[in-house]
């Protein structure tokens, strides 16, 4: 496989357009060539190339920022001496004056393939910006880690943020490429686009479905999404930052696992295979202790449970993370009903609503698992819809077939 930085690299022609044009790139640590050069390393020693920009993310172009609403400065690039701009610092959108510093922007970041990751958003803004600034979005494509499943609620008109960039299910199943051009026809932005597709990129064959098991080394995009593991469990395993639970910061398998002092992850794990055993498929569960250097319950034993993606038990279409941590969530709330499981603090810069509505795109979720009454089908009856017209959206936008 291919990724879109090593077909543009390598292949004059593709760069051909790019001649006389001044260039920014948009990346993070995880954008990295096949043999792990940085991608603004590699451009800028490309001769026919002029790089007068580069833009960082959140966590940053190097990755220097370790939790959400934590903010990187600008800085100048000490080898390149090159001005980067930070699109998670002051603000979020890019400034007039930093438009006018390049022709394209070259966006090569490795997404996780999930509505809430910030870098969807960021590429949202930065369309936007070039519509409206005259300026060209390349998108150099990299692979989905969670594949082609799509699972989860619409967001809700009026719920957008910038963990909400448009009415898209939590796990939408596309690249960042193909993502660019669906926001280019939702939004009708007039801006020159184009994307520098994969060669050899197939989300349907296993065993890494969509990411080069053995061909790439897998480079964190922020700092806790450690493996291919955490990407494929992030579309459920995310809602934990909504909760008073520990999403596992502050051990090495942050959104692989989640717990808490007081409860079981044993009677946890009981009480979702009583309630919905297929929701459960594709994984394993594991009961856990573990004790969080920092964040949540920091230097605290908590009992939890361990999502296990990675051994042969692994089923890529069968695993529901959205529905499994749902599942969860529901668990806690028959075993202790007076439990304090929602998160009460300001998620993402929005200030007025509950941080587990945020992540979703609405309150939908967090009633059903607040309803006593509420069944799993009456969650299915939700999601199902919204899903199938996902599917059907987002058709005419795929690439890789």
């Amino acid at each position: 496989m291919m990724f879109g930085i090593d077909r543009l690299l390598a292949d004059p022609a593709l760069r051909a357009p790019l001649a006389g044009r001044r260039l920014a790139l948009l990346a993070h640590p995880a954008s990295v060539t096949s043999d792990l050069t940085h991608s603004l390393d590699a451009l800028a020693a490309c001769a026919d190339l002029h790089l007068t920009a580069a833009f960082g993310p959140q966590h940053g172009m190097r990755g220097d920022k370790q939790d959400n609403m934590m903010e990187s400065p600008d800085f100048n690039d000490p080898i390149h001496g090159v001005p980067v701009f930070s699109l998670y610092g002051e603000v979020r959108r890019p400034k007039a004056e930093w438009m006018d510093t390049f022709d394209v922007m070259l966006v090569d970041l490795q997404d996780l393939g999930c509505r809430i990751y910030t870098f969807i958003t960021t590429l949202l803004y930065i369309l936007e910006a070039a519509a409206e600034h005259g300026k060209a979005v390349w998108v150099l494509d990299r692979p989905n880690p969670a594949g082609r499943p799509v699972e989860g609620l619409t967001l809700l008109s009026g719920w957008e943020s910038f963990v909400g960039a448009g009415p898209m299910p939590m796990r939408h199943g596309m690249t960042l490429g193909e993502l660019g051009a669906w926001f280019i026809d939702h939004y009708n932005l007039d801006a020159e686009y184009r994307v520098i597709s994969m060669d050899g990129y197939a989300p349907s064959v296993g065993p890494g479905h969509g990411w080069p098991l053995g061909q790439r080394n897998w480079i964190n995009p922020s700092p806790n999404a450690p493996n291919l593991w955490m990407a494929r469990a992030y579309a459920g395993t995310v809602m934990l930052e909504g909760t008073t639970l520990s999403e596992g910061r502050g051990t090495t398998r942050p959104l692989e696992l989640f717990g808490a002092p007081d409860i079981d992850g044993r009677r946890i794990v009981s009480e979702m295979r009583n309630l919905v055993p297929e929701w459960l498929l594709g994984c394993t569960l594991r009961d856990v202790c573990f004790e969080p250097t920092f964040h949540k319950h920091a230097k605290i034993m908590c009992s939890g449970v361990q999502i296990h993606t990675e051994g042969p038990a692994y089923d890529h279409a069968a695993f529901k993370p959205w529905r499994l941590q749902a599942l969860a969530f529901k668990a806690i709330r028959r075993l202790y009903p007076d439990y304090d499981l929602w998160r009460d603090f300001p998620y993402e810069y929005v200030l007025d609503r509950l941080a587990i509505d945020v992540i979703n795109g609405g309150p939908g979720l967090r009633q059903w698992v607040d309803d006593p009454a509420a069944t799993p089908d009456d969650l299915d009856a939700l999601a199902r819809p919204d899903e199938a017209a996902w599917e059907t959206a987002r058709a005419p936008f795929l690439l890789y077939r």
